[in-house]
């Protein structure tokens, strides 16, 4: 029940918002409009619907002023996200998603920073095909884009404790649990009829209701002292309390989100807060009705105000908490103590339980494919017809050959040389710590490039690095194509935030471990002025630093950049 004593903003209700309310529960006319046979696009109240389905209609940026001048309609081609709770594929799901990037897509995969796959170039003609083949090893695509709770991610590291194989089973069944219950997915992608008099009206969301959320919805599962799913930047963070090897319950955290605008104060990054603790039954409960304050009291007028951060600053934390346990009917208990150390990936094989083998593998900015010399992508193929434990994608876009036997390991390591794929330790620590968003030429908000260019300045930064003796100090560096976030850029002790072609806003200060927010550093620089910063940052570092301080917590002691933590003094 609505609460009478809080409301939403006021204001007409945005486009999409329209489009949600007449779309029959996500149906629109997606079905015609993928078999209209005189344009490779569809219509924008379809593609916005196709989010929700795990789509988006992209088009190649680099091919748009050419095709222009033609006269022909832009190159379009759909972009499809697999809904992967945790990261966690087996070797046939893996071999049936690098088959499918050959057939229908441009021939790579891209490992995200929500720890899924999301394939690039597929044709409208051969979207249905693709995903019933994704189906037909039992994965899907719904809600991995659009206005409902997206990909739940979680600790991907399984050989710490049997706790890791709990946690991560919560998170399978929070990402099921949270599903929408339309069956519009299934009647247009997999040919499941309609019921036959089943009334257009009738209600089939009882948690999301017909217009679903204001916006997307994040959720992240993160066991102590590893932060690598960031989970201060979800909408709804969970965080595992641990004792004696078990599972007490998880502290909850509500409110965090990366994405702002360039230029508008009122948006801004956001941490989340922890409001107090659950037991391992309660989750699934406590994630129902936080989304249902959301679902209730969010933005729906204006979208870039409308994720949960903003719902949460603008009632406040006590208010939001205590709406909380007025619709769960019980009280949250106190949050228990917890410490992370890091919010990056560790490389190389481990010894789990059980004597299974676990290898961390660095994919830079999370492209498999293969390059002229170096075929990644065939060789984790070869992988994955003799791997009979899983493949497991981090939310730092690495990938963990998991759960690998004795036997195993001594062919997969003949593999691993054979095809020269790496724990990345001939990298600098910087490098391994990297993450960058896909950005052009598919991405249709992107401002300037990121996942092409990144690895090309991360040579000029090792540089840097080297001449300073920091070629072993792991620092986080984040590059985006815009300030939408999807790389976590403000949570990186040194980001770079797309702004124009060749232009970029430079933030240092964050935390190594997640728990702090970056700061504005310099405006709209270029290439030339990155480098000249970064000699005099990495030189300071280098000569100036405490035993064992990060490179935030360095920038931020000395002055450099004040700490930000909590993301309304973002801009201060």
């Amino acid at each position: 029940m609505v609460n009478p004593l809080l409301k939403a903003p006021d204001g007409p209700p945005s486009d999409v918002e329209e489009i949600k309310e007449r779309s029959n529960y996500l149906r629109g006319t997606i079905k015609e409009s993928m078999l209209e046979p005189l344009s490779a696009g569809i219509n924008e109240d379809d593609n916005r619907l196709m989010k929700h389905h795990g789509s988006y209609l992209q088009d190649d940026r680099d091919l748009r002023n050419e095709r222009q001048k033609q006269k022909l309609e832009p190159a379009y081609q759909f972009m499809l996200r697999v809904r992967l709770p945790g990261g966690v594929a087996t070797p046939q799901q893996w071999l049936v998603m690098d088959e499918l990037a050959d057939k229908n897509g441009n021939g790579t995969l891209k490992l995200t920073t929500r720890q899924t796959f999301q394939m690039h170039g597929i044709l409208k003609w051969s979207m249905k095909n693709t995903i019933q083949e994704i189906n037909s090893v039992l994965m899907d695509t719904i809600a991995a884009c659009g206005d409902v709770n997206r990909n739940v991610m979680c600790n991907p590291n399984p050989y710490q404790s049997d706790i890791h194989q709990e946690v991560y089973e919560w998170s399978k069944q929070l990402s099921d649990y949270l599903l929408p219950r339309t069956r519009a997915y299934h009647e247009i992608w997999l040919d499941e009829e309609k019921v036959a008099g089943t009334p257009e009206t009738e209600e089939v969301e009882p948690m999301y209701g017909p217009l679903y959320l204001p916006r997307k919805f994040k959720i992240g599962i993160a066991v102590p002292p590893s932060n690598d799913i960031d989970v201060f930047s979800q909408d709804l963070g969970f965080i595992a309390i641990v004792e004696e090897d078990k599972l007490l319950g998880f502290n909850v955290a509500i409110g965090g989100g990366m994405g702002m605008t360039h230029g508008d104060k009122a948006t801004y990054p956001q941490l989340a807060k922890v409001i107090g603790f659950c037991t391992p039954d309660q989750i699934l409960e406590v994630a129902e009705k936080v989304i249902t304050i959301q679902r209730d009291y969010g933005n729906r007028s204006v979208r870039k105000n409308a994720r949960f951060k903003y719902t949460v600053d603008r009632l406040g934390l006590e208010t939001v908490k205590n709406e909380l346990e007025n619709r769960l009917g019980w009280n949250l208990e106190e949050p228990r103590e917890f410490h992370f150390e890091h919010n990056t990936d560790r490389y190389g094989w481990i010894r789990g339980l059980k004597g299974k083998w676990h290898f961390t593998m660095f994919i830079e900015g999370g492209r498999v494919f293969d390059f002229e010399d170096f075929k990644l992508k065939t060789g984790l193929r070869e992988i994955a017809k003799i791997h009979t434990g899983e493949f497991r994608l981090t939310g730092n876009q690495n990938l963990i050959l998991s759960n690998v036997t004795s036997q195993k390991k001594k062919k997969i390591e003949a593999l691993l040389d054979e095809y020269g794929l790496s724990d990345g330790k001939h990298h600098s620590a910087i490098r391994r710590s990297s993450l960058a968003c896909v950005a052009l030429p598919t991405c249709g908000l992107a401002m300037a490039e990121a996942e092409r260019y990144l690895p090309s300045l991360m040579e000029k930064i090792e540089e840097i690095v080297d001449e300073n003796g920091l070629r072993n100090e792991e620092i986080t560096i984040r590059m985006t194509g815009c300030p939408n976030g999807c790389a976590r850029p403000a949570l990186a002790e040194i980001a770079f935030i797309g702004k124009a072609v060749g232009k970029y806003n430079m933030y240092i200060g964050a935390a190594f471990d997640g728990s702090r927010l970056s700061k504005m550093y310099r405006e709209n620089i270029g290439e030339d002025e990155i480098l000249a910063e970064l000699r005099f940052l990495l030189s300071r570092y280098a000569k100036e630093r405490n035993e064992k301080e990060h490179f935030g917590d360095f920038a931020v002691r000395t002055g450099i950049v004040q700490a930000v933590t909590d993301g309304t003094h973002f801009h201060d």
